[in-house]
């Protein structure tokens, strides 16, 4: 268990592993030559090819399988989004060379894809939680690959959820005969399999919000209650994204999707957010009689993880703070509470924008530059303070803000808090599973902008914050 002040990095970065095979079988002129060499070798040679040339074709086998292919899907073909999902497949010939694909459809119609080249094992068996792929959108043993991988077809897409309560996202999951680029798979699979990803699980109440000034959505778990109670506040784009909050709820968290801007009768333009808006949701919350006190938690990323951090400074009934790659001051727009500004806002030079030949913005050199004189006075802050930092953020120098954030605090002999460190992980943190999102727009620049990390990085530090974002929040709210 981490104690206060206690810091801890996650998932150093993995050493290159050499991928060895299990199975070997004889061919002319070596004795036990590895199977992915033996397939290589087999190959007839073009001028110019090289061995490491992709596979585009099923080698030729002396015995397919008798009985029909099939994909299962465990626990079942419904659960969680959260929730790992074992794949395996049955019927296939011994060390059959197959291409697994699995592909979504947002609530827009947009496509995500994704696909890896496997061997079946000696009975014709296929199991992702043990195989290794060995090519494609991912490679080594990765359970949920085919899942955290997931690309959109239109370049710059972010895969989002909006509506929680009523559809899955239905992930379908296809094996093919051979070994094939994505492109360039035959249009028959060998078999298919659907497993529909919930938000909401069965007996959770999702409940609009219009109390006051406060707009948001209520979840509240199944069960006589009373929750611990948790906010959470996402990032700049607006509007009111749930998914989070119904994830955490699954969970035991009676919480609250808070939209701040954007969204119904809410400010479409602002110079200065109100914290007393924020204070608001944070009495409604406490006060609900599902909710155990005497105080809440609130979650943050990004530009809400600004505002959790200001919550956290300001408002004594906020007890647990989870801020996920955010600043350690108002960042773009001001903060006002109590009819003064308590932040004139960290602002940015639009200059410093780097501008790829793909289009893609780096925007690292974004925001200006952070003084002692603006930043949070996160020392008056009476809870606990969970800070993550993805390491390659892009979007604006995470690992630094949390630095400083910790320094000031250690400067003012406080040690409520603790750090989570990943490498390889970018800006967007989101619960397990969601795809990795390499760039999409950014509302200031106007344009796509990268967020940094890497895709199998940053999907194990998704994996593994999830978990501890609970046992922090259940921690620090059940005392």
């Amino acid at each position: 268990m981490r104690e206060g002040g206690t810091s801890q990095r996650v998932g150093e970065p993995l050493q290159q592993t050499k991928l060895q095979t299990v199975w070997a079988i004889p061919h002319s002129g070596c004795q036990s030559l590895p199977l992915v060499s033996m397939f290589l070798c087999s190959l007839p040679r073009v001028a110019g090819s090289s061995s490491r040339s992709f596979l585009r074709r099923p080698l030729p086998l002396p015995h397919r399988a008798a009985m029909a292919v099939s994909v299962q899907l465990q626990p079942s073909p419904d659960s969680l989004f959260d929730q790992p999902l074992r794949v395996r497949v049955s019927g296939l010939a011994p060390l059959q060379q197959v291409t697994m694909k699995a592909w979504l459809r947002d609530e827009k119609e947009q496509l995500f894809r994704s696909s890896a080249l496997y061997l079946a094992d000696a009975r014709g068996h296929l199991d992702l939680a043990h195989s290794p792929a060995l090519g494609g959108h991912y490679t080594g043993t990765q359970p949920m690959g085919l899942v955290w991988s997931l690309s959109p077809h239109t370049p710059f897409t972010r895969l989002v959820k909006r509506d929680v309560a009523s559809s899955p996202l239905s992930l379908h999951i296809e094996v093919f005969d051979g070994h094939w680029s994505l492109e360039q798979l035959p249009h028959q699979p060998l078999a298919t399999s659907t497993n529909q990803r919930w938000f909401m699980k069965k007996g959770v109440s999702r409940i609009p919000v219009r109390d006051g000034r406060v707009r948001g959505t209520l979840f509240i778990p199944p069960g006589n209650g009373p929750f611990p109670g948790v906010i959470t506040v996402n990032e700049i784009q607006g509007g009111l994204p749930e998914s989070r909050a119904s994830l955490l709820a699954n969970h035991g968290f009676t919480t609250l999707a808070l939209a701040y801007w954007r969204y119904e009768d809410l400010p479409e333009d602002v110079i200065n957010f109100d914290l007393g808006y924020f204070k608001e949701a944070v009495n409604f919350l406490k006060q609900h009689p599902k909710v155990k006190g005497p105080g809440i938690g609130a979650m943050g990323i990004s530009k809400g993880a600004d505002l959790v951090l200001s919550m956290a400074s300001f408002l004594p009934d906020v007890l647990a703070a989870v801020v996920i790659n955010g600043c350690t001051t108002s960042a773009i727009f001001g903060l006002c509470f109590n009819n003064k500004l308590v932040s004139a806002g960290l602002g940015y030079t639009i200059s410093r924008v780097q501008i790829a030949d793909s289009g893609v913005a780096d925007i690292f050199e974004l925001v200006n530059e952070v003084n002692k004189d603006c930043m949070m006075p996160i020392e008056n802050a009476e809870g606990t303070i969970l800070f993550v930092v993805g390491e390659d953020d892009k979007n604006w120098n995470s690992r630094f803000f949390a630095a400083e954030a910790i320094k000031r605090l250690k400067e003012h002999g406080k040690d409520n808090f603790e750090i989570l460190s990943y490498p390889g992980a970018g800006h967007f943190l989101d619960p397990p599973f969601f795809p990795f999102c390499y760039a999409s727009y950014h509302m200031v620049v106007g344009m796509p902008a990268r967020w940094g990390g890497n895709a199998k990085d940053h999907s194990s530090a998704q994996e593994d914050l999830w978990p501890k974002v609970q046992e922090f929040l259940q921690k620090v709210l059940n005392q």
